[in-house]
């Protein structure tokens, strides 16, 4: 059987696996990556280590899994690099999408009618290439993928795809070229940029690696996970990680701008093909998974992620506790970066179940919340919706989740579905499948249906959207903040 290579590099951990036409992962091996936060707000990752790391672990799945005929390489889209093209050695640290040091710059852009985040890369090259004291003409700019192909093609390849340019603040809306008008701003040379190419084209072969297998994608994290869960026509998924992302297929239409949309969401690439690009649109909850940490590891309410399931269900109710999990703030559709998260409603009959309980319907009510943002923008109902990451094992969380958006809940049967995806597309890319072959390879592990009426969906709803306002504007002077 046909089979791909997939290197998945995500925020705190690198994965490889082999996943085969049939969509089946195997011969897994992880390994956590070395994060560091030498200040507030700042997130570092050693470089070298990430490639290190994944070239160490894609030769043991090789030995493993045996040969493959392709390579799938996808990340989390926004850790920035800056190296030396003749040393390959970087420049600094690989700066975290978490991390906010830029954020001042990003304010002072804004005068200059630049719209940035921090949490995307430009702002992050230009404070690396500062940082180094050297020209970035005499420097190269990486995301995680183009440093991973960089090595795998020892050194031919300099490259980033569609998915990743599209969300790095530096790229044209044709997603095709970049912007020389925000490269002067942040004083970058157009050289030191990779070339953009399809997220499913031959990008060189992995000389580096046993049998010097062809690279045929990358892709985003997000994209390979919607493109995991074989949407590849239509469709919405969530992915409950230390966050949750709702992306959704929208077509060939692309936007009027790479900036956010009304309705909170932002469009993305969901892949593209010779030179075809095929568009979706995101939604972003910024504190899930890391809300059960919270209750792990600093409340101590619980002694693991997997008991909270059980805990939940052990009451009937959360007896009038609502939770607001904005620990970072609150992303789609408020986007509030002073809101707070909060226990509303504690008596003192409230119990450690009642809390647990809350905090996850209240990352429940978060994702109902992507939910009515996509539609909104869209103007087209999801008739299901299907989820992956870490907490779709919970399985009080996915039904509360069908409860409260009124739709079905499809749970992927693979939860790291980004593995899957970025190997399917490595498949689809040599022709070994086609894109509707992926579309028919969905077989969910399970389907969960709404078991509370509309009634009391819309009371909940609407009791949930005045309780999210006593969260908001907290720390008013970062409410004010727009990105």
């Amino acid at each position: 059987m046909v089979t791909a290579l997939a290197i998945d590099v995500g925020t705190s951990s690198v994965r490889t696996a082999v996943v085969n036409t049939l969509g089946e992962v195997s011969h897994v091996h992880q390994q956590r990556l070395t994060v560091t936060s030498p200040n507030p707000g700042e997130v570092e990752l050693d470089a070298a280590e990430i490639a290190r790391m994944a070239i160490d672990l894609a030769r043991r799945t090789l030995r493993d899994g045996g040969p493959c005929d392709v390579v799938g390489i996808t990340n989390q889209r926004a850790t920035t690099i800056v190296f030396d093209p003749v040393t390959g050695t970087p420049v600094g640290p690989a700066l975290g999408w978490q991390d906010l040091r830029t954020v001042l710059d990003c304010l002072m852009l804004q005068g200059e009618g630049l719209r940035l985040a921090p949490n995307q890369s430009a702002t992050k090259a230009r404070w690396l290439v500062s940082a180094s004291g050297r020209p970035s003409s005499q420097l190269r700019f990486a995301t995680i993928e183009t440093w991973i192909a960089w090595h795998l093609t020892e050194g031919v390849a300099h490259v980033t795809d569609r998915s990743n340019a599209g969300i790095n603040g530096l790229v044209a809306l044709d997603v095709d070229h970049w912007d020389a008008r925000v490269l002067s701003l942040l004083d970058l040379d157009g050289s030191m940029m990779p070339s953009i190419v399809d997220t499913m084209c031959n990008v060189g072969p992995a000389s580096l690696l046993p049998g010097s297998p062809m690279i045929t994608a990358l892709v985003g994290d997000q994209s390979a996970s919607l493109f995991g869960q074989s949407c590849v026509a239509r469709g919405a998924k969530i992915t409950f990680g230390t966050g949750a992302m709702l992306d959704m297929v929208t077509g060939p239409a692309g936007p009027s701008a790479l900036t956010r949309f009304p309705s909170g969401c932002f469009p993305i690439v969901a892949y593209s093909r010779d030179g075809e690009v095929t568009w979706g649109l995101e939604g972003i909850v910024l504190s899930a998974g890391s809300c059960i940490e919270w209750l792990r590891d600093d409340l101590g309410l619980i002694s693991d992620a997997a008991e909270t399931d059980a805990l939940a269900s052990s009451v009937a109710s959360s007896d009038g506790v609502v939770f607001v999990p904005a620990l970072s703030g609150l992303g789609t559709p408020y986007w509030d970066f002073g809101a707070r998260g909060g226990f509303f409603g504690i008596t003192r009959g409230s119990t450690r179940a009642h809390m647990v309980r809350a905090v996850l319907e209240g990352i429940a009510q978060r994702g109902a919340d992507l939910v009515d943002a996509a539609e909104r923008e869209t103007t087209t109902r999801l008739e299901e919706i299907r989820v992956d990451g870490g907490m779709s094992a919970n399985r009080f969380l996915v039904q509360r989740l069908a409860d409260l958006t009124g739709r079905r809940v499809a749970v992927s049967p693979e939860r790291e579905a980004t593995t899957r995806g970025a190997g399917l597309m490595a498949l689809v890319s040599d022709g070994y499948l086609t894109i509707e072959d992926v579309g028919a390879l969905w077989s969910p592990a399970e389907v969960l249906h709404p078991t509370i009426a509309v009634d009391e969906r819309r009371r909940l709803r609407d009791e949930w959207a005045t309780t999210v306002q006593r969260a908001a504007r907290t720390i008013p002077e970062l409410s004010a903040v727009e990105f």
